[in-house]
């Protein structure tokens, strides 16, 4: 859908500032799914965490971001996303060699303009949902930046400059501004 705008990319690159940016200018903003996930399983003792059960895990958050797309196409306007079905999809291709990426990357699409945080070490931080390190966080931004140009996505790398000035490049790049 030519409203769902996907910012993905490095895990602790700034994506998080720049949609909250993003909602301050008025646009509706859908959080990462896996951290919601994260933060569910980690309160009811649950184990589709990442580091527990990887596959569980992002099967959830196939599912996550499918009702948060059904949600979405109720609201106005742009909405941008956190993350989504493609970052998971990806993710259960490269654990279980499932043809997910095809399946859900082609019956569900997104704006053509995705949006990537580039690793962004001086900024990166841990915490009680990201537990994974900076290194492992670059290995996926690096799967994401083959897998979507291969959906046929044109990927902005977003630069590395102020969450004002980066929210005025996302809109520039998408005739907002």
């Amino acid at each position: 859908m030519d409203r769902f705008v996907i910012l993905s990319g490095c895990s602790g690159g700034g994506k998080s500032t720049l949609l909250e940016a993003l909602r301050r200018r008025g646009h509706h903003v859908i959080e990462e799914p896996g951290r919601r996930i994260v933060t569910q399983e980690l309160d009811s003792g649950g184990s589709a965490l990442p580091w527990v059960d990887a596959t569980a895990f992002v099967r959830r958050a196939i599912d996550v971001s499918l009702a948060d797309r059904k949600a979405a196409a109720k609201l106005p306007g742009i909405i941008f996303f956190d993350r989504g079905l493609i970052d998971a999809a990806s993710a259960l291709q490269k654990l279980t060699g499932e043809p997910a990426l095809t399946t859900y990357g082609q019956s569900h699409r997104y704006n053509g303009h995705v949006f990537l945080t580039p690793p962004w070490p001086e900024i990166y931080v841990g915490d009680r949902e990201r537990r994974h390190d900076v290194s492992e966080a670059i290995t996926e931004y690096d799967r994401l930046t083959v897998d979507y140009p291969a959906l046929g996505y044109q990927v902005h790398i977003l630069p590395k400059i102020g969450v004002e000035e980066r929210a005025d490049f996302v809109r520039s790049v998408l005739g907002l501004s």
